[in-house]
C-alpha cells in the first residue's frame, strides 16, 4: 500500500481528528510509548521518516526528540484491522518517557 492509499484508508473521525499511535522499539520489540496523530502528523512522519504526534495538551504538533533530542526514526508503519490506530515501530534515540524512563509503560498496576 502507498503512503498515500494509507492515509486515505485511516479514520479519523472515530477518535474525532486523531488517532492512536502505540509506538514499539524495533530491536527489543518493547512497547515504548502511546501518543495521538492528526492526518498533518501522520504525514509528516511518512515524509521525514521521524515520528510526529498531536499533542493533545499544548494542541499543536511535536516531533519526538526535537528538544530532548531522544528521537524515534520510523522503521514501519503499521494499521490495525480498521485502520483506526497505527503501529509505529522506531529506531530510539535516548529514553522514550519525560521521566527518563526507558519506556512510558513503567508503572506496573498489576
Amino acid at each position: 500500500m502507498t503512503k498515500a492509499e494509507l492515509l486515505e484508508k485511516l479514520d479519523f473521525k472515530k477518535g474525532n481528528g486523531l488517532i492512536p499511535v502505540v509506538v514499539q522499539d524495533a530491536q527489543t520489540r518493547e512497547t515504548l510509548m502511546l501518543a495521538y496523530a492528526n492526518r498533518e502528523a501522520v504525514e509528516k512522519t511518512l515524509s521525514t521518516g521521524f515520528a510526529t504526534y498531536w499533542s493533545r495538551s499544548r494542541g499543536k504538533l511535536w516531533v519526538k526528540g526535537e528538544t530532548s533530542g531522544h528521537t524515534q526514526k520510523i522503521c514501519s508503519v503499521s494499521a490495525d484491522c480498521d485502520y483506526d490506530a497505527l503501529l509505529y515501530v522506531v529506531e530510539q534515540k535516548g529514553n522514550v518517557c519525560h521521566t527518563g524512563a526507558a519506556t512510558c509503560f513503567h508503572n506496573k498496576l498489576l
